[in-house]
C-alpha cells in the first residue's frame, strides 16, 4: 500500500498536481515506516529505507506555500472546504492557536460555536484525531465564566468520542495557526472566524457555513517536511 501511495504521488508530481502529490508522500512514507518497523528481515528494511531516503529528499527540498485570496461577501468557504484535503488518515493531533475562542456578544458570531465547528469536523474524519490542543486567551470580565463552561463542555463532549482536548491560554498570543500533525499549516488572517453575521436566524446561511457569506481574509497554507525517524 505504501509503494502505491508514492507511486501515485509521483504520477500527480509529473502532473503538476503538486499539493496532492504532497499529501501522497507523506501518507507513502508514513506507511512504509509502519512496514520498516513491522519487518525483520533485514533486506527488505534496507530497501524500505532507501525509498523512505528517496521520499524524504523530495519533501526536504523546501517548504510548500499556497495562498488563497478570500473576496469580501464570497460564499463557499466552510471549514470542509478549507481543511478536509489536508486531513488525511495519518493526522492524529491538532494544534488550534486563536487568541478570539470565547464569547461575543451576539450569539451569532461566538467564537466559541466556530471552533465547536471545527472540532466537528475533526470528528467526522477520515482523520483519526486523537489530541486537539488549543492555545487562546482568556475571556474579559463576566465572559469568563461563560468562556471556561463552554470550553470544558466542548472538551467532554469531545472526550465522549475519544478526542482530548488541551487547553492553554495566554495573554500575549497574537498569531493565529492551526497544524495537523502530518506537516500541514494553515494561516487565516482572521483565524476561525471569517464569516459574516447572518441576516437572521432562520436565513440562508446561519446552520451551513458554505452558504453564510465571508469577510475578506488571506489563508496561507505550509507543509513542513517530514521529521520522522527512520
Amino acid at each position: 500500500a505504501g509503494a502505491e501511495t508514492v507511486k501515485r504521488a509521483v504520477q500527480l508530481d509529473a502532473a503538476s498536481r503538486f499539493q496532492e502529490s504532497l499529501v501522497c508522500y507523506q501518507e507513502g512514507i508514513d506507511l512504509l515506516l509502519q512496514v520498516v518497523k513491522a519487518t525483520t528481515d533485514e533486506a527488505k528494511k534496507h530497501r524500505y529505507r532507501q525509498k523512505i531516503s528517496e521520499d524524504l529528499l523530495f519533501l526536504s527540498d523546501g517548504k510548500y506555500h499556497k495562498q488563497i485570496r478570500i473576496e469580501e461577501n464570497a460564499t463557499g468557504f466552510g471549514y470542509e472546504k478549507l481543511f478536509q484535503e489536508y486531513l488525511t488518515e495519518i493526522v492524529s493531533e491538532v494544534w488550534v492557536e486563536d487568541p478570539y475562542i470565547r464569547q461575543v456578544h451576539q450569539a451569532s458570531r461566538c467564537l466559541l460555536y466556530n471552533f465547536l465547528r471545527f472540532c466537528e469536523l475533526l470528528v467526522k474524519g477520515p482523520c483519526k484525531v486523537k489530541t486537539i490542543h488549543l492555545l487562546t486567551s482568556y475571556d474579559e470580565g463576566s465572559g469568563r465564566s461563560q468562556q471556561m463552561t463552554a470550553l470544558e463542555e466542548i472538551k467532554q463532549s469531545l472526550s465522549n468520542y475519544g478526542v482530548t482536548l488541551n487547553i492553554d491560554f495566554s495573554s500575549s498570543i497574537h498569531d493565529r495557526e492551526i497544524r495537523f500533525n502530518n506537516g500541514w499549516m494553515i494561516k487565516i488572517g482572521r483565524g476561525l472566524d471569517y464569516f459574516k453575521k447572518p441576516q437572521g436566524r432562520f436565513s440562508i446561511g446561519y446552520c451551513d457555513f458554505d452558504l453564510r457569506p465571508c469577510h475578506e481574509t488571506t489563508v496561507d497554507v505550509f507543509h513542513t517536511k517530514h521529521t520522522k525517524k527512520m
